[in-house]
């Protein structure tokens, strides 16, 4: 069977499917326009930023010192003997007084003991010169002596005088000496080992004169150096190194690490600074006093010493890390309010911890970028987080 269509239906269906594809590749370039790739907006970076602070900031330098005692006194023989007793123990804490050492005291009691006897001796010629002179001075007033006679009388009398007056200072002398036989502490402290031992000669010409040495730790003296640079910037914040300033809320003082590494819990006060410089060192020496009531500082042992020395009150106050130091100087990158980043030139002060002080160019309240600057450049919008 044959199948004949009209011409009018044929013509209709050709143009309907022109339409179609027409349509179908409309369909199909959108959606190859829609699903191609497309380049991504770029993405600010993102920095962290802090706040630009005021603080009141101690500056601190460090040095190495050296303890020694307040007080370091050698006990010596003042007198010769052989040394005889001892009345103390050794390394123990004595008292001021306290008898320690006997020499031999048998030669000075005898010495002690003729002077006394010359000092009679001389007393009574004196009295008696003194009444023959009584006795010769009415005689002469009544021309029953001569002038000879009295100033004889006179002569013997101021001799005799003389004589007693020499008598007392040798008695006293040999008293002295007598009693340079103890040896007494000339103050409370911790005495050292004897250096010498029973029966021993000693004496200020026999070569062993030093018997102990006693040493007063209660307070101790911290002994360290600083350089003339320290000095001068000292007195450009008006600080005199070694001296009160009763104007000033603080004053310098120091505390010293101990050899386990811990800090020592009290705090000395520099007392004293040499006045001139070590031409070969090109330092100065700076002496601190601190107390030191359990003995746990040793004369003689080294330390660590951290030093007060500045108070800078409502100092601009900045990170280290957010600092960027090149060769023409010191910067930092500000946050602006429109969220670009200013590259700022900035004068620094003294650093202390992991921040330093800034002298010029910021000012308190300003924000900064403290980390993500090294991709920044000048002017550049960025993204924060605090």
């Amino acid at each position: 069977m044959k199948l004949v269509f009209p011409k009018g239906d044929i013509r209709i269906n050709k143009k309907r499917a022109a339409i179609a594809i027409v349509l179908l590749a409309a369909l199909i370039g959108i959606y190859i326009y829609v699903s191609r790739p497309r380049k991504a907006a770029p993405e600010l970076p993102v920095v962290m930023v802090e706040r630009v602070l005021n603080e009141d900031v101690e500056i601190f330098g460090e040095y190495v010192g050296r303890i020694r005692a307040q007080q370091f006194v050698e006990i010596r023989a003042r007198v010769e003997g052989y040394l005889q007793k001892m009345h103390f123990a050794e390394g123990t804490y004595v008292n001021k007084n306290q008898l320690l050492f006997v020499i031999d005291q048998d030669q000075y009691k005898a010495k002690a003991d003729k002077a006394k006897a010359q000092l009679n001796k001389d007393k009574a010629q004196a009295l008696k010169a003194e009444r023959d002179l009584e006795r010769i001075r009415p005689l002469f007033e009544q021309n029953a002596a001569s002038q000879l006679d009295l100033d004889n009388a006179v002569a013997a009398y101021e001799t005799a005088v003389a004589s007693v007056s020499m008598s007392e200072a040798d008695l006293r002398q040999a008293e002295m000496e007598l009693g340079y036989t103890t040896v007494r502490s000339p103050l409370a402290g911790h005495i050292s080992e004897r250096n010498v031992d029973l029966g021993t000669l000693v004496g200020p010409s026999s070569g062993k004169s030093l018997l102990a040495t006693v040493v007063k730790s209660d307070t101790v003296l911290i002994d360290f150096s600083m350089t003339a640079l320290d000095y001068l910037k000292s007195k450009e914040r008006n600080v005199t190194i070694g001296q009160q300033d009763t104007a000033r809320s603080w004053q310098p003082s120091v505390t010293i690490t101990l050899a386990d590494g811990r800090v020592y819990p009290s705090e000395g006060i520099v007392d004293f600074a040499d006045p001139k410089v070590d031409p070969e060192t090109g330092t100065f020496s700076v002496r601190a006093e601190m107390p030191n009531p359990e003995h746990v500082l040793l004369p003689g042992q080294f330390t660590k010493v951290k030093m007060l020395l500045d108070v800078r009150e409502k100092a601009v106050v900045v990170p280290a890390k957010a600092v960027i130091i090149e060769k023409g100087g010191a910067n930092v990158f500000v946050m602006r309010k429109d969220s670009t980043a200013e590259k700022r030139f900035i004068e620094l002060g003294p650093e202390f911890g992991n921040n330093m002080v800034v002298e010029r160019g910021l000012l308190a309240g300003e924000n900064i970028i403290v980390e993500g600057y090294h991709k920044l450049t000048p002017g550049a919008k960025v993204r924060t987080v605090e």
